[in-house]
């Protein structure tokens, strides 16, 4: 009897753990937090939401409509991740947001349309790191790797300026 138990409960316990994997999504590590789309498309997403808070704010919507439009482009902004630099002026741009939502909670909403402006025109900006980052891929191959990978590249590891 104590067999037969322990072997219900088992089942049981397998079949609900089963239930719940199967409707969940699989994911693996950080990388299904974030990056459900490219980083361009994360740009755009996050420009797109920055220009409706300041349709909000031209509306004279509520408060809590902008404050909200901010936040979803805060959070639209973590998919913009490509390397380091671009996280890092991602994060300026974040910051503008940040100081927006702060203005529109004091009511101040001349000062929120400024910073949004400010915010829209640095993650515009965004698009131009993106494109240069690929364009350096060529400067960033190495003469180590030619030799691994049996290629030759008269242009590997050259600099662009010379000091």
């Amino acid at each position: 009897m104590k067999l037969l138990k322990s072997a219900v409960v088992a089942t049981t316990l397998a079949l609900s753990l089963g239930s719940f994997t199967a409707t969940a999504e699989v994911c693996l590590g950080m990388a299904c937090m974030y990056n459900r789309m490219t980083p361009a498309e994360g740009i755009d997403a996050t420009v797109g939401q920055v220009t409706k808070a300041l349709m909000a704010i031209n509306d004279n919507a509520g408060v809590d409509v902008v404050i909200n439009d901010i936040k979803e482009a805060l959070k639209l902004s973590k998919e913009i991740n490509a390397n380091d630099k671009l996280d890092r002026n991602r994060n300026r741009a974040n910051d503008y947001l940040k100081k927006a939502r702060a203005a529109i909670q004091e009511g101040d909403s001349v000062k929120a349309t400024e910073l949004l402006k400010e915010a829209e025109n640095r993650f515009s900006d965004l698009r131009g790191m993106i494109e240069l980052t690929q364009a350096d891929r060529k400067s960033q191959q190495t003469n180590l790797l030619n030799r691994m990978t049996g290629t030759v590249d008269t242009e590997a590891g050259a600099r662009s300026s010379v000091r």
